[in-house]
């Protein structure tokens, strides 16, 4: 009896997993996803090059006119680089972002403007011998502007402000500053 049980519930659990992985799968083909290739300058000379892929569930609400609100994630893999470090001149940024965006619906040209607060884990957390983080897990709060453009919107173009510090979870905390352009291709 109780192997009858064992099997029946493996059997619902198997078609359980499966009904969701093929909704799931059904919802992602709805979705829109991208890459994004951005280039900033930070604080004490630190220049970045950042590889992002960004998912956009097509979750929207509050419309205002041709304006509407729409939520953005993001992941992020960086390199920074600096001439000026005595300890590493490359770091590593590992992260992910998600974003509230405020985008016009219409036209050809889709102005919006942007922000998020996103997670960080450096590979090192000692940048010089007098510019060192506590932590190598830090916080991005971002905010920025763009356009969205393209036959069928599969452009985008902007600019970001990011901050990166570890929120004062230990000392020292010094932060960074970056002021990134940054080029999407939507799928």
């Amino acid at each position: 009896m109780n192997n009858k049980k064992n099997a029946l519930r493996g059997l619902t659990l198997k078609i359980f997993a499966g009904s969701l992985i093929l909704g799931a799968s059904g919802l992602a083909l709805a979705d829109q996803w991208g890459v994004q290739v951005a280039g900033g300058l930070g604080d004490h000379h630190v220049r970045k090059l950042d590889l992002g892929v960004v998912w956009d569930p097509n979750l929207t609400w509050w419309q205002i006119g041709d304006w509407h609100f729409a939520l953005i994630g993001e992941a992020h893999v960086a390199w920074w680089h600096t001439d000026e470090s005595d300890e590493h001149r490359d770091i590593g940024e590992f992260g992910v972002t998600p974003f509230i965006r405020f985008i016009r619906g219409t036209g050809s040209i889709r102005p919006f403007v942007e922000a998020g607060v996103g997670v960080r884990l450096l590979t090192h957390a000692r940048i010089s011998s007098d510019y060192t983080y506590a932590t190598a897990f830090q916080f991005a709060p971002t905010a920025g502007a763009g356009v969205q453009f393209g036959s069928h919107q599969q452009y985008q173009a902007g600019y970001r402000f990011q901050h990166v510090s570890n929120g004062g979870i230990k000392e020292p905390n010094p932060g960074i500053n970056f002021h990134q352009l940054y080029l999407q291709y939507n799928f």
